[in-house]
């Protein structure tokens, strides 16, 4: 990532710790490693990858299944999908929440979270942290929930 945020990162961590994690193969290699405390899901298209510590799957529907079997013997309710651009993409349509950390700067880049209709979502929290003296840009955390649709009738 094109910037220094240890506030994110320590919310990250509280977010996602004791659920099971779904990320791309791009995403795993910049990070180098599963993170302790999250059981981690790889997806990936490239044959043979393989990496200590984590289930590699190759699809989406298998990761899914997995993370639903993980989350039950962790007791955890929640499925975490940590990126990258094209993860967000496959797993949107399926996304009850949405935790988003908006970065005040416009880095150069290639990846990005994909642009969401809001519509069909609600924005339940927008909040500005203290900033930390060693992240790179100010940040703001907001949580969106899908707007359950009423049963006709």
């Amino acid at each position: 990532m094109p910037w220094t945020l240890p506030t994110d990162l320590r919310h990250f961590r509280e977010l996602t710790l004791g659920r099971p994690m779904i990320m791309g193969r791009k995403t795993y290699e910049s990070i180098g490693k599963a993170l302790d405390g999250r059981d981690t899901i790889v997806l990936t298209r490239q044959a043979g990858f393989e990496a200590a510590g984590v289930l590699t799957v190759p699809d989406a529907e298998t990761a899914v299944k997995a993370a639903r079997m993980m989350a039950a013997s962790r007791g955890a309710n929640e499925i975490v999908m940590a990126g990258g651009g094209e993860m967000y993409r496959i797993f949107l349509p399926l996304t009850d929440r949405i935790e988003l950390t908006l970065v005040e700067a416009e880095p150069e880049g290639d990846t990005f979270f994909p642009a969401f209709e809001t519509e069909g979502f609600a924005r339940l929290e927008s909040r500005a942290p203290p900033q930390n003296p060693r992240d790179s840009a100010p940040i703001r955390f907001e949580t969106w929930s899908r707007v359950k649709q009423s049963a006709p009738g």
